[in-house]
């Protein structure tokens, strides 16, 4: 599914109170055990709005533009929430709160997340300087009576032009940003006879509530390593199954074709160290590959100075001493330009506490992935072993006063139940790659020649309940 926004200016209040009464009764909140389909009449009683015409309007306004859909197969006349619902609802809370100005093209799209290229909302100018605060008054001076003048003339009269207008500030200019919205469900649908007993026994939980998951978890781990100083995007805003972050002006690592000998060696060395500060930190990515890394060129200048020998002038003999040689020696500085390779790791909903019973088999499919990857691409193979995953275990241990990231994120809110629920959907639809696939979560860089029309026919966008909570199902996107 894409994101269309254009019916999002001509919504009007009573349709985002209907569609706001719509969420509150699916099973998108945390923790929430509502109806997956809701009844015609529940959304007019909580949307409370005064008259059942504007009510029944909103909501065929609503069903047009595909934010709401009537559930096929249904015993009672009800609609169900869409993701075209909920990413309009994440859009307005992020244009109420002023964190994004406008929306861009999507220049990104995994099986689980579609990135969007995005403006952030301007902060306001600075106050103008040019105002100069009004003298204080003497108290005692104000309190004696003041005499009138024997010949009082009104002050002279102030023209328009004598009046002096403070300078223009100049606009603040919009910041691009990234806009990230998980959209789980596309890896499971296409193993939806096998995942069927799976999705039916989980009453508490939908794709629309684990992509929310997924959102808050990755904002969480972002937000804790960019506390940190760790090199990742820094986070913004979340909201729901989006999260907003820094635009990272970069090359992912798989679209790099070529490295020299020595980029490549201190390229590989760069990020099994970031592996490893990672687990200093108790935390393995868990996805650590070529998706998931951005390269950004970084350009130092390093002067150098270079002395020459010039001959002096030819003087007499009785005039060459000590203090004035024949000789003079002139400095000369050369300026050279070295361009060095900054990895920045990207996507965290796959990230686990060192802590986790399979911790071990993590990390080593971390490192192996990246040896992996440098020996089949740039033919760049090291001699030193490891880093293994008891060396890092140990090594964080004995560190005193080692700061647990992952004791940090749990305090925060996303709880261990939380970690489990979308750890479980996660094995059951090998969005982590642990089947083998390579592909898998991660994210494709489109062009200008990727889009394409993501309009389906009637019988696609029909729901079907038999299947579950499925209301991406139909628009399954080949990456």
């Amino acid at each position: 599914m894409r994101l269309d926004t254009t019916q999002l200016r001509y919504l009007t209040p009573e349709d985002w109170r209907v569609l706001t009464a719509v969420e509150q009764t699916t099973q998108v909140e945390i923790g929430s055990k509502n109806h997956e389909v809701i009844p015609t009449s529940l959304i007019l009683q909580i949307s409370n709005l005064r008259s059942g015409s504007s009510a029944h309007r909103s909501i065929s306004t609503l069903a047009k533009a595909n934010l709401i859909a009537r559930v096929k197969n249904a015993k009672y006349d009800g609609y169900r929430l869409t993701y075209g619902g909920l990413d309009y609802l994440a859009l307005h809370t992020h244009f109420q709160r002023q964190t994004l100005q406008s929306t861009g093209p999507c220049i990104g799209t995994g099986k689980e997340s579609d990135i969007h290229l995005v403006l952030g909302s301007p902060s306001p100018p600075p106050p103008s300087s040019s105002k100069k605060p009004p003298p204080k008054q003497d108290v005692r001076k104000a309190a004696l009576p003041q005499r009138p003048a024997a010949h009082h003339l009104p002050p002279p009269l102030q023209t328009t032009s004598s009046k002096k207008k403070p300078p223009k500030q100049p606009p603040a200019a919009a910041e691009q940003l990234i806009l990230k919205i998980h959209r789980l469900g596309r890896i499971s649908f296409r193993t939806v006879k096998t995942n069927r007993d799976y999705l039916r026994h989980r009453q508490s939980a939908n794709w629309m509530y684990m992509s929310r998951l997924s959102a808050m978890k990755e904002h969480t781990f972002m937000t804790a390593l960019h506390n940190i100083g760790f090199p990742v995007p820094i986070p913004i805003a979340w909201n729901r199954h989006t999260v907003v972050m820094s635009l990272i002006e970069g090359t992912p690592l798989y679209q790099v074709k070529h490295l020299q000998a020595h980029e490549a060696k201190n390229l590989y060395a760069d990020l099994l160290d970031m592996i490893v500060r990672l687990a200093d930190v108790g935390l393995i990515h868990g996805d650590f590959n070529e998706f998931n890394i951005m390269i950004v060129e970084r350009e130092s200048e390093d002067r150098q100075p270079e002395e020459k020998e010039n001959l002096g002038e030819e003087r007499p003999p009785e005039d060459i001493n000590e203090a004035n040689p024949t000789t003079t020696t002139s400095t000369k500085t050369t300026t050279t330009t070295t361009t060095t390779l900054h990895p920045i790791l990207i996507d965290f909903p796959q990230m686990l506490s060192i802590s986790h019973p399979n911790a071990s088999t993590y990390f080593d499919r971390d490192v192996d992935c990246v040896k992996r990857y440098f020996s089949r691409r740039f033919h760049f193979t090291s001699d030193e072993p490891g880093p293994f995953f008891a060396d890092a275990e140990r090594r964080m241990r004995q560190t005193k006063g080692c700061r647990r990231l992952d004791v940090e994120v749990e305090a925060s809110g996303f709880s261990k139940k939380m970690a489990k629920e979308l750890e479980k959907y996660m094995e059951e639809s090998a969005v982590d790659g642990a089947d083998g696939d390579p592909s898998i979560g991660t994210l494709t860089i489109l062009d200008g020649s990727d889009v394409e029309s993501d309009k389906g026919s009637a019988e696609e966008r029909d729901v079907d309940m038999s299947l579950g909570d499925h209301d991406m199902a139909t628009h399954v996107q080949q990456v």
